[in-house]
């Protein structure tokens, strides 16, 4: 039976806003927000925080959440996951899904959808989420990344820039916003984390094209629901008024 398991990476350095897995809302440091919320998706067997910081294991054993510490030496969350799951011993078709330790606005609904999409296609050994978007400001937004499609539901492309352009002004395409959750197998999991780094993920700073750029293909699940990424107190603030609402 396969194995389905959610890894929640969480460091404590943030240039923009330090200490961010622990910063409060309503009372309650942010992993814990995105734990419990995690908690709620239905194909999850099981749940840890994957930290290098004593303060955010602290953190997470206070609310009862399991965690595991790993190296201080991971360039990105994905190498921190790969580490939890070795650390678990999870075979190679185990089903692990990366869940953005700056997201407590999830729905768990999100994660599901990964897992149902991994099980129900096994041609695919990574999948990802992507969100109808419709707000102008978010197409040149640098920090928002969009994603173009195939009608296989498969990504063609993630950009920072607004992505498929524009030129016949009479009817606009749908974009995508791409939402960063990913859910993996295993094996491939371990595989993405040895693959060279590319010249386009280089040059948008996007981990995810690392895969496209060496051939493997990125399952894309549309979701109806958004979320916001915490990276700068503007962000937490905005976060902070969606939850007192």
């Amino acid at each position: 039976m396969t194995e389905i398991v959610g890894i929640i990476p969480a460091r404590y350095d943030s240039k923009r806003l330090p200490g961010k897995p622990l910063v409060l809302i309503q009372g309650r440091p942010m992993i814990q927000h995105v734990y419990q919320r995690a908690t709620q998706a239905a194909t999850l067997e099981r749940l840890v925080v994957a930290t290098d910081d004593p303060r955010i294991q602290k953190a997470v054993a206070h609310f009862g959440g399991e965690v595991l510490m790993t190296s201080p030496e991971h360039q990105s969350g994905t190498d921190r996951v790969a580490e939890a799951a070795r650390q678990l011993m999870l075979t190679d078709d185990a089903i692990v899904v990366n869940i953005q330790g700056d997201e407590p606005l999830l729905k768990a609904e999100m994660i599901d959808s990964l897992v149902q999409n991994l099980k129900e296609n096994s041609d695919f050994s990574m999948a990802t989420l992507a969100y109808p978007d419709t707000d102008k400001n978010d197409l040149t937004d640098p920090g928002v990344v969009k994603v173009v499609i195939d009608a296989r539901g498969r990504a063609l492309y993630f950009s920072r820039s607004p992505i498929p352009a524009w030129r016949d002004k009479s009817s606009p395409p749908p974009y995508y916003k791409h939402l960063g959750f990913y859910g993996y197998r295993n094996g491939f999991l371990q595989e993405f984390t040895k693959l060279s780094v590319g010249v386009l993920e280089n040059l948008e700073k996007l981990e995810q094209l690392r895969a496209l750029e060496h051939g493997f293909p990125i399952s894309v699940v549309i979701t109806p629901f958004d979320s916001i990424s915490v990276d700068t107190p503007e962000d937490l603030v905005r976060v902070q008024t969606i939850m007192e609402q």
